[in-house]
Order: C-alpha cells, then sequence, then structure tokens
C-alpha cells in the first residue's frame, strides 16, 4: 500500500471549487475557491481532504508520521491542466511550412498546394502504429513537463479508415500504456482526401456508412468532430456527420468559423455540441446562440499567434455568456506546441481573460469541454489527485510571467511524474 501524500503550506491552494455545476461562465469563472496556507490529503491517488494547513493538520494528527510530505511553502497548488483539443498522433513534420507562411503563403494556399492537412495524412498513412506510439509518447511526456495531466487527443490524420483506425488504435494503447488520460475524438472529416476532390458528398457518405459504424463498434472514441470552414465541409455536410455520429453515441464536437465567419457556431448551438472549437470569426449571433445552448467555446490563442492572426473573442464572449476552455491544439502545422502555461499566458495577452478567467479555462472548463468534469479540473474530494506545484506564489504571477516554464513538480493520480 502506497503512502498518504501530505502536501502543505501551499501560499496558495487554487481548488477551483465552486458552487456552479456544469461549465462556468461570465463571473463563476474568476471563483478559484482560493485557500491560503493551503493544504492536501491524498490516499491511493484520490483526493481526500481539502483545507488550510491547520485544519488538516488537527483532522490527521494521529497519522502525519505515515504521509509523504511536499512542503509547498511560497508555491502556487493548482489541479492538473486540462488540454481539451489536440493532434497530438501524427506521422512527420511541417518546419518547411513555417517558413511558407513568413514568406506570405496562406494556410489555404498550403493546404491546396498539396501541404498541410494533406501533408500530414500522407507521413500518418505511412508511419507504423510502432512509430506513432513512440512520437506521441514524447509529446505526452512533455505535456507532463508544462503541467498537462489530461490530453484529448482527436484523429484526422488519416482520411480513410485504415488511418483512422490506427490513430485511434495508437490512442488506446497509449491510455493503458502511459500515465497521462488521453480522451479520442474521431475526426475523419478533417479534410476532404485528395482522392475524393470533386465528389465531397460521396466521402461524407462513406464516413458516415463505412467509418462511423467500425468506430462505434470497437469503442474507441467519445467524441466526433468535423471541420466546419469553406472549402471543407460546409455546414449542411457537418451537420450530417455529426447527427451520425450522434446516432452511434458520439458526442459532437466542431471545428468552427476558424477562417471565415461561416455559421459554424450556430451550428455548434443547433445540434447541442459540447464544445466548437477556434471561433476565430465566430458572428454575434453564433456567440449568442452558444451562450443560449451551453456550448462551450474552445479557444486555441496560440494558433492564432502561430498564423499570425487576430484571436478569437474570449473577452466578448464570456461577457455575453459563453462557458470558455482554452487549448493549445497542439499540431505539427499550425500549433506545434505543448505549452498550456504559455496558452494561459496568451489568453489573457490577445483575449484579454483575466489572469483568473484563464485558469478556470485551463483547467475545470476544460474538463467539461471533454466530459471529465466529474474526476478532474478541480481539487475536490474524491477526485484524481492531478496536481501541480508552481514555482509563483500565486495565480496571479503565474500569468505575469509570461513565456516560461513554472511548473516544479506534478502528480498523476497520486504519483509523481515531474
Amino acid at each position: 500500500m502506497t503512502k498518504p501524500i501530505w502536501i502543505k503550506h501551499a501560499a496558495q491552494l487554487a481548488t477551483l471549487a465552486s458552487d456552479v455545476k456544469g461549465p462556468r461562465s461570465k463571473e463563476a469563472m474568476s471563483e478559484l475557491g482560493l485557500i491560503e496556507d493551503g493544504s492536501l490529503w491524498i490516499e491511493q491517488g484520490v483526493i481526500e481532504a481539502v483545507g488550510t494547513t491547520k485544519e488538516l493538520e488537527k483532522r490527521y494528527a494521529e497519522r502525519l508520521h505515515e504521509a509523504e510530505v511536499v512542503d509547498a511553502t511560497n508555491h502556487l497548488v493548482t489541479p492538473g491542466l486540462v488540454d481539451p483539443h489536440t493532434h497530438v498522433v501524427y506521422g512527420g513534420s511541417r518546419e518547411r511550412e513555417f517558413e511558407m507562411r513568413l514568406e506570405g503563403a496562406t494556410y489555404m494556399d498550403i493546404m491546396n498546394a498539396g501541404g498541410g492537412i494533406h501533408a500530414t495524412a500522407r507521413m500518418t498513412r505511412e508511419a507504423t502504429e510502432a512509430e506513432l506510439i513512440e512520437q506521441t509518447t514524447r509529446r505526452l511526456d512533455a505535456f507532463f513537463t508544462h503541467g498537462v495531466t489530461t490530453v484529448e487527443g482527436k484523429s484526422g490524420y488519416g482520411m480513410n479508415l485504415e488511418t483512422e483506425l490506427k490513430q485511434l488504435r495508437v490512442m488506446k494503447k497509449l491510455q493503458e500504456q502511459h500515465m497521462i488520460d488521453l480522451v479520442p475524438t474521431f475526426m475523419g472529416a478533417h479534410a476532404v482526401p485528395p482522392e475524393y476532390k470533386g465528389r465531397e458528398d460521396e466521402f461524407v457518405d462513406h464516413l458516415i456508412n463505412d467509418m462511423l459504424p467500425v468506430i462505434a463498434e470497437e469503442k474507441l472514441a467519445e467524441f466526433n468532430d468535423v471541420f466546419c470552414e469553406k472549402g471543407v465541409f460546409t455546414p449542411e455536410q457537418s451537420e450530417r456527420i455529426l447527427e451520425a455520429g450522434k446516432r452511434f453515441g458520439l458526442i459532437p464536437k466542431i471545428h468552427a468559423d476558424e477562417i471565415e465567419s461561416y455559421g459554424g457556431a450556430e451550428l455548434a448551438a443547433k445540434i447541442g455540441s459540447i464544445s466548437a472549437e477556434h471561433l476565430l470569426k465566430a458572428s454575434e449571433a453564433g456567440i449568442k446562440e452558444m451562450a443560449k445552448s451551453g456550448t462551450i467555446a474552445c479557444l486555441l490563442p496560440a494558433t492564432a499567434l502561430y498564423l499570425r492572426e487576430e484571436a478569437a473573442a474570449g473577452r466578448k464572449m464570456i461577457d455575453e455568456g459563453v462557458a470558455v476552455a482554452i487549448s493549445t491544439d497542439c499540431n505539427p502545422g499550425s500549433s506545434p506546441t505543448t505549452s498550456m502555461p504559455l496558452v494561459m499566458n496568451l489568453a489573457c495577452i490577445s483575449m484579454r481573460l483575466t489572469p483568473a478567467e484563464a485558469l478556470t479555462a485551463a483547467t475545470y472548463n476544460a474538463a467539461c469541454a471533454i466530459n471529465r468534469q466529474e474526476k478532474v479540473g478541480s481539487l475536490e474530494v474524491g477526485k484524481q489527485a492531478d496536481i501541480v506545484l508552481w514555482n509563483v506564489k500565486n495565480y496571479q504571477e503565474l500569468q505575469y510571467l509570461f513565456g516560461v516554464n513554472h511548473v516544479k513538480s506534478v502528480w498523476k493520480k497520486g504519483v509523481k511524474v515531474v
């Protein structure tokens, strides 16, 4: 039996506990459940008690000698960060496209020239399962070093049944092999493969009739995502794909309004999508509809920075009542990063979230965006002991000192991984 862990004397313990159930919006995004001189007691990978150091000293007076003690004096302690939108399983690399962008090529220019998603699809199709496991393991290890303890991963770099299954099976194996929680999303509708050019509706039929049944039968995914964008999938095609996924028990997500306003936010609200991602060009009407439907806005400020685009209107969305989560969008083309601390910084700088809102967006709301809020995203009794100890004294300092990884220690289910 493992020893209990006692984390004590945290300068600030940000529990993210709140009376608000479900994703948090407006003022509730600033409720961090702060405890000064905070303390946690962990048993068998689960949080057993949360309070002040004095309270836990009294409660466990006769057992303090049993515990592995972590002195968090002058440190901030938070839940493990949650990344709710990544494309972490892929083959190859696309550093040449970075240069092309700097030389003036646009996202769609690169994609239409056979680069972008299609380039990674070719490399992922060629990669073996073992190669994908090895590459993805390195990325998941990097997430740990940045304080991330739960990651959503999308397929979508196959766009044929064989490779989509390969990506999802890699995720399933990594769920068993790696300490991190990896949450799988099927995204066969990431782009129309070149062999279906001019026959886009046929590809939609193929995805619905041939891919979705196998994904569901093998229980390889929890979510179904689609890239609803001009030149990719229309709102009508996207709705067909997401409604079909619902019939197979897959929860809808949607890449929406990234490059131009295309009705994606409105569609997300209409179909009851758990989240809508990107949203750089979401319309005012779409934002209002998302607020009404409870659809979470999963915003990706590192992607906007990397593409040199104006970030999504995070401040406006929160003010309008939309629950906001944030993510790295870790992928080889438009956001090759695993740094959620940087993403929190950018959420403040480029989208005008407050430091408290950014932390909520990277923990509790991010967990809600992947249906994991009952297990992770806050430090509460009965939840997994996914915890980060930071080399800063408070949550404001975490966002103020930007572009620096302040992680000191990370625990996943009570096991120290960093």
